[in-house]
């Protein structure tokens, strides 16, 4: 299996509600895109961050259905929305477990 984690930095005209959005546009993923066995979402609330607001996980089968998930039209629907509504930074790591 893997797990593929987003955390993302906004902007400061980025909303509360925005950034809801993006976790339930992202929760939806899951059944729409073969390979995904789970997808978590949401706001932190620790005092850690350094500024990332939202933290995006997925988990898949195998790689290939990482690698199938990228270029996914659904999962570019969610990629767009996510720098139209202020993404600064984000950092992406991949895991196999």
């Amino acid at each position: 299996m893997i797990d593929h984690v987003v955390i993302v930095k906004f902007s400061d005209s980025t909303t509360d509600e925005q950034m809801l959005e993006v976790c339930n546009k992202f929760k939806l993923l899951k059944g729409k895109i073969p390979g995904i066995i789970d997808v978590q979402a949401g706001r932190t609330f620790s005092v850690h961050h350094q500024g990332y607001q939202v933290m995006l996980t997925a988990r898949f089968i195998d790689k290939a259905s990482l690698e199938n998930y990228g270029p996914h039209l659904e999962h570019r629907a969610v990629a767009s929305f996510i720098r139209e509504v202020g993404r600064v930074d984000s950092i992406v790591m991949d895991i196999e477990i």
